[in-house]
């Protein structure tokens, strides 16, 4: 999902120097990074809440490394920048274990490249999904539980082809997602015989769109690959407002009720998104009977978050220390096959079989997490639509 193009300011705070993860006798900390404040302030606690429900459950079935599992938060703000400083905090003062993290692209390339490479610090995000992820150079530390854009893009040109929209007009949010997802859509729903008859890039954080609007006019079929809180709502807000388009799609970050706020709903009936999913299962029924104190299972990437974590949980029981050396290969052993299935939930199942050195493999709420060589998972993409003011999940692209 998220991208934010990378700052100078990140090479500088790239030459620090991070200590090594203070070894605990018991237990272990890891740490979260996502944009509490700025463009996906509103997405960003759900996401949060499925990492603590592990935390949660963890410790509710013994612990880890027979001590208390904790979790720290950072605001990276959906920024390069502000992660930068906000894994500096986690990885050189708190002294995590690993990172679930961050959110938007460009705030986990921030942080890591800021202090988790120096750092030797595994990152999981549940929810950075820009192609330029695929290509970081990362000595194998950076992982992801979402799908990549470059799947999200053909799936959605092949969802829009399937329902006879033959032409559209996209507007990204100027950076490395929205630019990454826009080539990813264009270049698939051309190849399927769409027209792609205008595809302009916008600044974040302007208050009027209205410029960017006018020069989309060439199809009635409007794309918008922005933030629901953020450029997203004020663009949606000003199209529909213009009436110069009949048909709306958002991506993703679109995914979310802030993008409704002050429109009328009736006006996007209808308006096609998409987003991960997750398929059907045993280890999906487990996760969506969970409950707890702001959790919503279906939140947008909260199943992505929920398994990041997990996956976390298990990659340092196996490692057998809340040291960061050997992390990376353990989440690599627990997370694929062979082995026994563990599935959300099943924690104190996977410390018995881990101390009996039985091998194990995990098959998420998101699905299995199966990871390539450049730590991304093959997904699902669902298809939503608005329905009575709120987004209804309809089902996996075909």
């Amino acid at each position: 999902m998220f991208k934010k193009s990378l700052t100078l300011a990140v090479a500088a705070t790239a030459l620090s120097v991070a200590a090594p993860a203070i070894a605990q006798d018991t237990g272990a900390t890891i740490g979260f990074i996502g944009g509490f404040t700025g463009p996906i302030e509103s997405l960003t606690p759900p996401i949060f809440a499925g990492a603590e429900l592990v935390v949660k459950q963890v410790n509710e079935q013994g612990g880890i490394l027979g001590g208390e599992f904790k979790i720290v938060s950072a605001d990276g703000a959906c920024d390069a920048t502000a992660a930068a400083a906000a894994a500096d905090r986690l990885i050189n003062t708190d002294n995590v274990t690993g990172v679930v993290g961050a959110l938007c692209t460009g705030e986990t390339i921030g942080a890591f490249n800021g202090s988790g490479l120096s750092g030797n610090v595994v990152f999981i995000s549940p929810a950075s999904s820009a192609p330029a992820l695929t290509t970081l150079e990362d000595n194998d530390l950076v992982y992801r539980t979402t799908p990549s854009d470059a799947l999200q893009g053909v799936k959605m040109a092949d969802l829009l082809l399937a329902k006879g929209i033959k032409d559209i007009a996209i507007t990204y949010v100027n950076n490395d997602y929205g630019k990454g997802f826009a080539d990813a859509l264009s270049a698939a729903y051309t190849a399927g015989g769409g027209t792609v008859a205008a595809s302009v890039g916008h600044e974040e954080g302007k208050a009027d769109y209205r410029a960017e609007l006018g020069n989309l006019t060439a199809s009635q079929n409007l794309v918008v690959l922005a933030y629901a809180n953020a450029s997203g709502n004020t663009i949606l807000r000003q199209a529909v407002e213009s009436g110069n388009f009949t048909t709306y799609v958002g991506g993703d970050g679109m995914v979310g009720d802030d993008l409704l706020s002050g429109i009328d709903a009736s006006a996007v009936e209808g308006l096609i998104a998409t987003r991960a999913g997750a398929p059907t299962g045993e280890s999906v029924d487990l996760y969506n009977a969970f409950t707890a104190d702001g959790f919503e299972a279906n939140a947008t990437y909260a199943p992505q978050a929920y398994d990041a974590a997990f996956l976390m949980a298990l990659a340092i029981e196996k490692n057998g220390s809340a040291d960061r050396e050997g992390l990376s290969k353990a989440l690599r052993d627990v997370a694929s096959a062979p082995g026994e299935i563990v599935r959300p939930g099943e924690w104190e199942k996977a410390v018995e079989l881990i101390k009996a050195g039985t091998d194990i493999n995990y098959e998420g709420a998101g699905g299995s997490l199966d990871f390539d060589a450049a730590g991304d998972v093959d997904g699902i993409i669902v298809e939503l639509a608005v329905e009575g003011g709120t987004f209804v999940e309809k089902g996996p692209i075909q």
